[in-house]
């Protein structure tokens, strides 16, 4: 009896710490509400205050807010690139505000496109009158993107900039792996398709080489493009190629060279350029702070009159599909296809005129991919028009759901194409043997027990997993020789896993046109009749959670808070802190991404799919062969 007393106290402790906590919580989240900003009556006389603690991105991912809090580490803060050009073009007409204000200082970056979205949103403020200010320690490549397009760009007396252009190291694995005895079954069409080349190879092909040089030139030809003309007397050579000479010259002072090589205009300190805006836009009557001047934050802005969509009688439908793509429910900022699936066939009896699908995807499973292309038939099945606009990335899967539209926009800094797939599947007799262990089979048919990752692959098990991952490739090639009109010659000249920039992708005819989200909404009104203001913009999303936005918004204004400044040092080294994550998530596509994948391995993968997430979708008979190979 002693004993269960003592359980009952402890059980009561618990039940009363838990209901104490969960008050605690209540009253802090209810403070937070009743204190939270922005608010939206309160855009003020003065700049527009554009300080970017984080990442532009096409559509800004989910924050869990118990998963975040048991991780103990604080959320990236993200911009959505619509929210911040639909803020710039207003405050450019809006007679309250007098000049932007760009803090870069804790600026992470983004995708060339969504950064060049914006810098071309800065560029038509600076033409309509009004001043861009820019402030940061550190300019690297997207930050300079963003500055150049200001009137004026302040360096820190301790800060430069650092321009690396694209490119960096791809690890390869088949040596170790062979090392540790363990055997990569890579299955990949496509002589171009990288994506399993790291498991396959002790080196890159030379076919992934060059095709990989190819268009990350042209990436960095398009960059240096925008920066020169935006700032034509600079010296864009002083800070790249002869960076060495060009800081030894100033003995070391890396804002002297920004100056002198025309890329930043005034040396000084946050304060002296909080007193240089504050006699630009104004005094802060309230806030004495030295570096302190008349201003509206962004998050204000964009709730008061900054992210208003198109309005009008008839509704043009857009759907963003962004992330690598799964099977699951997963998003926004990861493309569950099952999630895409529910919100496009929730809207096909919404009588829309037109569909917009806004690509921003490296790809990924061929069945999520298919599962979204469907999706978009089904309008097409209607006689809705379907237009695809292509944001960083349209690849692989991004590219597979792009067949569906009838009529495709890019950038010509859109990477896309990669049309090819992979499969991989490891198993480790090797490794079983050389410690002793002597795995012995027993089996019904060819296929019992198979793939078998310990006792190694029957031929017919590795004949299912080639003739099916070419089946898939044959599906791929198929859709987009029907969907662009192609014969299997032009297919075969594209197709191969090869990776184009959108300038390419025009010329090969896998892209339409130049243009953005706007341009492929105003050919969608072309095609449905419509006239310009007799339509307006309907996002497909779900209802943001109140609790969970306002919990993310808690967290991400806390990380703000914590962010260093980054310094040019800081800026080029903060990358290395990726490395170890980037082994481990190569590690876990190898062994926890079951099914034939169409994934750009020289791409950008934002939000990678969870195991659980992808293991509760259906997918081809060599995912469930390597599922059941997982157990």
């Amino acid at each position: 009896m002693s004993f269960a007393r003592k359980v009952w106290r402890l059980l009561v402790g618990i039940k009363d710490a838990l209901a104490l906590a969960f008050f605690l919580l209540f009253f802090t989240l209810l403070f937070a509400a009743l204190s939270a900003r922005p608010n939206p009556g309160s855009v003020n006389d003065g700049a527009l205050l554009l300080k970017l603690d984080g990442t532009i991105v096409e559509e800004v991912a989910t924050i869990d807010p118990l998963s975040t809090l048991l991780s103990r580490s604080l959320p990236t803060r993200e911009y959505a690139a619509r929210d911040l050009v639909r803020a710039i073009d207003s405050a450019a007409e809006d007679k309250r505000i007098k000049a932007v204000a760009l803090d870069l200082t804790t600026f992470t970056g983004g995708g060339q496109v969504s950064v060049k979205e914006v810098a071309e949103a800065l560029a038509r403020f600076r033409a309509a009158g009004k001043p861009v200010s820019a402030y940061a320690l550190a300019y690297t490549d997207d930050a300079m993107m963003l500055a150049a397009q200001a009137n004026e760009v302040w360096v820190d007396p301790m800060g430069g900039v650092a321009i690396r252009g694209p490119g960096g190291t791809i690890l390869f694995y088949a040596d170790a792996l062979k090392r540790f005895g363990v055997t990569a079954h890579v299955y990949q069409a496509g002589d171009y398709k990288g994506t399993g080349e790291p498991y396959a190879n002790s080196a890159m092909s030379p076919e992934f080489r060059q095709n990989t040089e190819t268009y990350i030139g042209q990436l960095w030809d398009e960059y240096r493009a925008a920066i020169v003309k935006a700032r034509p007397e600079a010296d864009f050579d002083a800070v790249t190629s002869g960076i060495e000479a060009a800081l030894t010259a100033q003995g070391g002072d890396m804002a002297r060279l920004a100056v002198n090589a025309g890329l930043a205009d005034t040396i000084g300190t946050y304060a002296q350029w909080g007193a240089h805006m504050a006699r630009l836009a104004g005094e802060d009557k309230w806030d004495k702070h030295p570096a302190a001047f008349a201003h509206t934050e962004l998050d204000t802005y964009v709730a008061n009159v900054g992210a208003k969509e198109k309005s009008g009688k008839k509704s043009i439908g857009v759907v963003t599909i962004a992330g690598a793509i799964n099977d699951s429910e997963a998003g926004p900022g990861t493309a569950g296809a099952a999630r895409i699936e529910r919100l496009l066939d929730d809207a096909l009896d919404d009588d829309l005129a037109a569909l917009v699908v806004r690509i921003d995807s490296p790809g990924g499973t061929v069945t999520g991919s298919e599962t979204i292309r469907r999706a978009l038939m089904r309008y097409r099945e209607k006689k809705i028009p379907v237009v695809v606009s292509m944001a960083n990335y349209a690849a692989s899967g991004g590219y597979w759901i792009a067949t569906a539209g009838e009529r495709i926009f890019a950038e010509p800094e859109t990477v896309t194409g990669s049309i090819g797939v992979v499969l991989m599947v490891p198993s480790f007799e090797g490794l079983l043997k050389e410690y002793g262990v002597n795995p012995e089979r027993i089996a019904v048919t060819p296929l019992s027990g198979q793939p078998d990752v310990l006792g190694g692959f029957s031929p017919e098990a590795d004949a299912l997993l080639r003739i099916e991952t070419q089946s898939f490739y044959r599906r791929f090639t198929g859709l987009v020789g029907k969907a662009r009109k192609l014969s299997p010659a032009q297919i075969d000249a594209v197709a191969q896993g090869r990776v184009w920039t959108g300038g390419a992708a025009r010329q090969l005819g896998l892209v339409d046109q130049f243009g953005g989200l706007d341009d492929a909404l105003a050919y969608a009104a072309q095609q449905a009749g419509l006239k310009d203001g007799d339509w307006g913009v309907k996002r497909l999303a779900d209802p943001v959670d109140p609790f969970e936005a306002l919990v993310a918004g808690m967290l991400t204004g806390e990380a703000a808070e914590a962010r260093q400044p980054l310094t040019v040092s800081a800026a080029i080294a903060g990358d290395n802190g990726r490395v170890v994550a980037d082994v481990l998530r190569d590690l876990e596509q190898m062994v926890a991404t079951p099914g034939v994948q169409a994934r750009c391995l020289g791409c950008v993968i934002e939000g990678q799919p969870s195991r659980e997430a992808e293991a509760a979708a259906p997918r081809g008979w060599s995912a469930v062969l390597a599922l059941l190979a997982g157990r």
